[in-house]
């Protein structure tokens, strides 16, 4: 082993040396205090690793806002006070909801896990909330809808994921910012809205209800927080209170998965995987030249909630190129659903449920457990490739037909099999 010994007789110099070391030292203490809880690379590969191996998804967005049917931002969108807003949970009663039909449709079209919204910006709850009276239990349907969806979700075989928006139009301390239905033009403005609301009284509440959902309902496989929007009239980590936040999820429930939208990003176990929402990536993301795990949130449509009047629904082909492409660059797609204010699923949406199942059923063995190819396969034109790693088995997927030849350049193989 070898040794460098520095001998330093200038003074000037010993100062300088001294104040870099102390740089040194306040960055590795500075570097340390970025950390949520301790967890080495392989341990955090295994926790992912019946996520990384599901690869498809559903996401549920339902709440007082199915009644209006016209977007889940409707509150925001048409700057409805709670006065106004209230009506929809006065009249709460999905009459038809059948949790049980729900889980079979989701198993049927392939998918492995389910995120429900248990709460969206609105404010309501879809769970029993000793926190407050804004919840699903004091609406005329009266039963926690929470626990009837996990209890059925669970029975066939799923894994069950909650979201929890961190926004909240409803509670009376949340204060009001850009995206708040009673949002201003100016400070003046907001600083007048905001005069007797106490962030600080809102950050515990939150606090309360996600140690509730987490508390209440067994193993939580996903938290879906959602999310952050820092800058002027905007809302970052310390509105959130997102370190401790986290130290509470990570203590509560060791096994689960967490998104990335409390602006954790720079905090070790802040975040599990990135989310990237209603677009395609052009590549695996990555930090720093690492790729990360990721999963792309996507609609039938275009809105999350239930809107009727809706008429851009994706078809079949553009569905399942979404589901593919995004193994193929080594992620996840968790599709939404918005059922109605009556608890079932548009019709669209159940076709569209249908045609993908017909799909896994068949092709399912090239979504599970796939990820992206090694660099040394090249896709064909209008192909896309997935691979088994743990098979060792390529998957070329032909969105078109080819017309008269397929050429497959510097491909080894040992056995094509088509279907």
């Amino acid at each position: 082993m070898n040794c460098i010994h520095i001998i330093i007789n200038n003074n000037t110099m010993k100062r300088t040396l001294l104040f870099i070391l102390l740089m040194v030292l306040v960055s590795q203490h500075a570097f340390s205090q970025k950390k949520i809880w301790d967890e080495t690379p392989e341990q955090k590969k295994e926790r992912l690793a019946w996520w990384t191996e599901a690869r498809f998804g559903m996401f549920i967005h339902w709440g007082l806002y199915s009644q209006a049917a016209r977007h889940e931002w409707v509150k925001k969108r048409e700057r409805m006070t709670n006065e106004q807003y209230q009506k929809y949970f006065e009249i709460f009663n999905p009459d038809l909801f059948d949790p049980t039909e729900w889980a079979k449709k989701a198993k049927a079209a392939g998918m492995k896990y389910a995120v429900i919204t248990t709460k969206h910006h609105e404010g309501f709850n879809m769970f029993k909330s000793d926190y407050t009276d804004y919840n699903v239990t004091n609406t005329p349907y009266g039963k926690d809808i929470l626990k009837e969806w996990v209890d059925a979700f669970r029975a066939e075989g799923l894994k069950i994921g909650f979201y929890y928006s961190l926004i909240d139009w409803h509670h009376p301390d949340y204060t009001i910012d850009r995206v708040h239905p009673q949002s201003a033009n100016t400070q003046e403005e907001y600083d007048e809205l905001n005069k007797n609301r106490d962030m600080s009284v809102y950050r515990e509440y939150l606090k309360n209800e996600v140690r509730e959902i987490l508390t209440n309902y067994g193993k939580v496989d996903i938290l879906w927080l959602d999310f952050s929007f820092p800058g002027k009239f905007g809302k970052g980590r310390d509105d959130w209170g997102s370190v401790e936040l986290m130290k509470m999820v990570r203590k509560l429930q060791p096994g689960i998965l967490v998104n990335d939208r409390a602006d954790l990003k720079d905090y070790e176990g802040g975040w599990d995987f990135t989310t990237p929402e209603q677009f395609k990536v052009e590549k695996w993301p990555e930090i720093n030249g690492e790729k990360i795990p990721w999963e792309t949130c996507q609609t039938f449509s275009g809105s999350w909630g239930y809107y009727r009047d809706e008429h851009t629904w994706k078809d079949n082909k553009q569905l399942l190129v979404l589901l593919i492409e995004s193994v193929s660059k080594g992620g996840n797609l968790l599709l939404n659903v918005g059922p109605t204010a009556r608890g079932t699923f548009d019709y669209r949406a159940d076709h569209a449920l249908e045609k993908m199942g017909e799909w896994m059923k068949v092709n399912g063995r090239s979504i599970y457990g796939c990820t992206q190819a090694p660099d040394e396969f090249v896709a064909p034109n209008n192909t896309l490739l997935t691979y088994n790693p743990k098979l060792n088995r390529l998957y070329i997927h032909l969105l078109d037909y080819p017309l008269q030849n397929f050429l497959l350049k510097l491909f080894k193989v040992s056995a094509i099999e088509l279907q």
